[in-house]
């Protein structure tokens, strides 16, 4: 299989999730050596978690395939741009690379738009619409300070 093969199976989950009224228009799989090691279709309606984007399903797919919280020498594709969200877990995941076949203005043309998001985390905490506050940091604190001294940490 290479590249195109890979996001055929991304566009393929997607359809399907779509023909399947099972969630939104969005698949992905993730890549270790050539190979499909795990797939994700969105599933938020299905199963009432805003996070089961189809990136995130594949990340902890993948993951649990690999025994590890990272992702190095994999590869992602996804059927769409992925949104703040998923490009956050993507990041953390650490792949090598990130495919993708939609683009972000062509998720908004249907109504799943992220705009919002990336414009509120550009605002000052206290002009986002969601309202925030920070509470208990001398009490918070104390957890960064444990980590920072602990020697059985798994640094990530």
């Amino acid at each position: 299989m290479d590249r195109e093969d890979f996001m055929r199976e991304a566009i393929r989950l997607s359809i399907d999730n779509v023909e399947k009224a099972r969630g939104g228009p969005f698949g992905a799989v993730v890549v270790k050596d050539g190979k499909i090691i795990a797939r994700g279709a969105n599933s938020v309606t299905a199963t009432n978690d805003p996070t089961a984007h189809a990136e995130v399903v594949a990340i902890r797919e993948a993951c649990k395939v690999l025994n590890s919280f990272q992702l190095e020498g994999c590869e992602i594709y996804t059927s769409c741009e992925p949104c703040p969200m998923c490009l956050g877990a993507i990041y953390w995941a650490r792949p090598d690379k990130l495919f993708y076949a939609n683009s972000k203005e062509d998720a908004s043309a249907v109504d799943f738009d992220d705009k919002f998001i990336y414009e509120e985390l550009a605002k000052p905490i206290e002009k986002r619409g969601l309202f925030t506050q920070r509470m208990l940091h001398d009490e918070a604190i104390e957890a960064f300070h444990k980590w920072n001294e602990s020697p059985m940490k798994t640094e990530y």
